[in-house]
C-alpha cells in the first residue's frame, strides 16, 4: 500500500484541490492527485484491494487481469472472422472454415497473444514498460502520436477503467479490408497455396495491430490493401539436377 509520504502528500493536494479556483491550478492539482494515487507496484489483489473492484473474484493479480482484457479482444476478432463464413461462395466455404479454424489453433497456442497487455511478459511479447506504462502508438497514418498519450491501467483503478477506451487498432482494415481479401483469395486461388499466416499476422498480432488513445483512432477510410505479393506462398522452385560425373 501506500508509504507514509505519500498519504501526506495526497492529504496536502486534496486541501490545496478544494480551495484552488484557477482552473489551470485546479487541473495540475488533480493531476498531481491522480498520480501520486497510483499504486503502480502492487500486483496482487491481497496488495491493492481498490484496483480489483468491479471485477469478478477469480482475477487475483493485475496482469492476470489485463492479459485476460487483451484475450479478449483479440477472440472477438476471431469471432468476427468466423462470421463472415455465410458470405463466402458454397465452393470455398469449406476452405474458409479450415483456414480460420487453423487461425484459431495458432492464437490457442499463442494463449491469444494476451501477453500484449501482460507488463510480466517478455519484452518482445508486450506492448508495455515492465512497470505497466503504455504508450500510445498514433494514429493509422502516422508513425507516432504527436500528443504523446501514456497511461498505467496498473496504477489505480480509475487507469484500469480508462485504458479499456484505448484501441488496438487495425492499421490495414480488418472489415474493410483483410476478411473480404481473404475471402476472395480462397475462392480465386486456382490451386495456390493460401498464405493464411499473412493474414494471421495482419489480423492479430502487432505486424499490423496499434495500441491508440480513443483521440489519437480516426474512424475514417484507411485506404490501406493487403500485400498482393504476400497473399499466395511463392512456389518452391524446382532443384535442378546435378552434372553427371564424367570418369577419368
Amino acid at each position: 500500500m501506500f508509504h507514509e509520504p505519500h498519504a501526506g502528500l495526497i492529504q496536502a493536494a486534496r486541501q490545496l484541490l478544494s480551495g484552488e479556483r484557477a482552473p489551470l491550478r485546479q487541473k495540475l492539482l488533480a493531476d498531481l492527485l491522480h498520480t501520486v494515487s497510483e499504486n503502480s507496484g502492487a500486483e496482487t489483489r491481497a496488495e491493492d484491494p481498490p484496483w480489483f473492484e468491479g471485477l469478478e473474484s477469480r482475477f487475483r493479480s493485475k496482469s492476470g487481469y489485463l492479459r485476460y482484457s487483451c484475450e479478449s479482444r483479440i477472440r472477438s476478432y476471431l469471432r468476427e472472422v468466423s462470421c463472415h463464413a455465410p458470405a463466402v461462395g458454397a465452393e470455398a466455404r469449406e476452405e474458409y472454415v479450415r483456414v480460420v479454424d487453423a487461425m484459431g489453433q495458432k492464437l490457442r497456442a499463442a494463449q491469444y497473444n494476451g501477453g500484449y497487455f501482460d507488463r510480466g511478459a517478455k519484452a518482445g511479447g508486450r506492448l508495455c514498460t515492465p512497470e505497466g506504462w503504455f504508450s500510445c502508438q498514433g494514429p493509422f497514418d502516422m508513425d507516432d502520436c504527436v500528443s504523446k498519450h501514456s497511461i498505467n491501467p496498473y496504477g489505480n483503478r480509475e487507469s484500469r477503467v480508462l485504458f479499456s477506451t484505448w484501441n488496438l487498432d487495425h492499421v490495414i482494415e480488418k472489415k474493410r479490408t483483410i476478411v473480404p481479401t481473404l475471402a476472395e483469395a480462397i475462392e480465386d486461388r486456382g490451386g495456390r497455396e493460401l498464405d493464411w499466416e499473412y493474414f494471421y499476422s495482419l489480423l492479430f498480432t502487432s505486424e499490423n495491430l496499434k495500441l491508440v488513445h480513443i483521440a489519437c483512432h480516426k474512424k475514417t477510410t484507411h485506404g490501406l490493401r493487403c500485400d498482393p505479393g504476400r497473399i499466395y506462398k511463392r512456389p518452391a522452385k524446382p532443384r535442378g539436377r546435378r552434372a553427371a560425373r564424367k570418369r577419368p
